[in-house]
C-alpha cells in the first residue's frame, strides 16, 4: 500500500502516538465473572475470585477495580442467620404491628441500628450503626438460603471497609497485584423509585472525588462539586450483577484512571451536622 505524504503535515511517530493517545476516546470496561460458585462460611473468596478470572483468562492489573456483592461477602463472614433462634423483643413486637413484618426481622434490624428513621406499612428505614441510612438496615432473605433449610437472614458485613482491604490484600497474595475493591448493596432513595448499587465499603481506590477549583469548560471554578467516585463504581457494576437470579456478584472493571487519594466508604457518609433531610 502506497504512503502519501502532505506538506506541511509530516510528523514524528512518536509525534503520532501522542496525538492518538491524547485524542483516543475515553473507555471502561465491566465484565462479570462467570461460574462463580455458591459461598459459604469460611470460603476463600479472594482464591475463588482467582479461579474465575484464570477461567476466563483474564489477569488482574493493579488499576482494575473489583466490585463484590455484599451478600458474597456477608456469607464468607458468617452473617447468616436462623430466624428460628431469634426471639423478639417488645420493641420488635410494637413495630411489626406497624411495619407488617416479622417480628423476628425487625428484632435483628434494631440491633443492627442505632436509630429507627421512619416507618410505615412494609418500609422500616433505619440509621445502621455503621451509619448508612437505609431500609431494614440492609439484611436480606432473598438469594441467601433455600426455603426447604428454614428460613434465614443475612446481615451486612461487620466492617466492610475491612472486608475489603482483607480481599485486596489476599489477592496481592495470590496474584502480586493489589486491584481496587468495592463492596456494593442496594440501596432505596429518597424521592426516586427503584434501587440502584452504592458503595458499602471499598479499599485501594478514592471513595469520592474532589472538583472543588477545578475549572469547567469556560474557565469557572467549581465550588461544590464532589463526586461519589465509588458509588459510581458500584452503581455501573449492579446492572451486570442483578438481583434476581444471575448469580454473577463480582464484576471486573477496566479503565479507571484516578490517581486521587485512597479512602475508605466511610468518606461517603454525610456528617450529621450537613444533613438538611432528616
Amino acid at each position: 500500500m502506497p504512503i502519501t505524504f502532505y506538506p506541511n503535515c509530516v510528523q514524528s511517530l512518536t509525534e503520532l502516538a501522542s496525538e492518538a493517545s491524547q485524542c483516543a476516546a475515553p473507555e471502561l470496561r465491566l465484565k462479570a465473572l462467570s461460574d462463580f460458585p455458591q459461598v459459604a462460611s469460611g470460603d476463600d473468596l479472594a482464591a475463588f475470585t482467582v479461579d474465575a478470572l484464570r477461567r476466563m483468562q483474564l489477569t488482574l492489573r493493579a488499576d482494575d477495580v473489583l466490585v463484590f456483592a455484599q451478600k458474597v461477602i456477608s456469607k464468607a463472614e458468617g452473617r447468616l442467620i436462623n430466624l428460628a433462634g431469634i426471639v423478639p423483643g417488645k420493641r420488635a413486637l410494637e413495630l411489626s404491628q406497624i411495619v407488617l413484618k416479622d417480628p423476628r426481622l425487625i428484632e435483628l434490624v434494631l440491633r443492627e441500628s442505632l436509630s429507627v428513621v421512619r416507618t410505615a406499612p412494609d418500609v422500616l428505614i433505619v440509621e445502621h450503626r455503621l451509619g448508612f441510612i437505609m431500609a431494614n438496615a440492609g439484611i436480606d432473605q432473598s438469594n441467601v438460603a433455600h426455603p426447604s433449610d428454614g428460613e434465614f437472614a443475612l446481615l451486612l458485613p461487620e466492617d466492610p471497609d475491612a472486608s475489603a482491604a482483607r480481599l485486596r490484600e489476599r489477592l496481592g497474595r495470590l496474584t502480586g497485584v493489589e486491584p481496587g475493591i468495592v463492596v456494593s448493596d442496594s440501596f432505596g432513595r429518597p424521592w426516586r423509585i427503584g434501587t440502584v448499587g452504592v458503595a458499602i465499603g471499598c479499599a485501594g481506590i478514592a471513595a469520592t472525588l474532589d472538583l472543588r477549583g477545578q475549572n469547567d469548560l469556560f474557565g469557572r471554578p467549581l465550588r461544590v462539586t464532589v463526586v461519589g467516585h465509588a458509588d459510581e463504581i458500584a452503581s455501573a457494576a449492579s446492572m451486570l450483577m442483578g438481583q434476581a437470579s444471575e448469580a454473577r456478584p463480582v464484576v471486573l472493571v477496566r479503565g479507571l484512571a484516578s490517581r486521587a487519594p485512597h479512602q475508605s466508604a466511610r468518606a461517603l457518609l454525610r456528617p450529621p451536622r450537613e444533613n438538611l433531610f432528616r
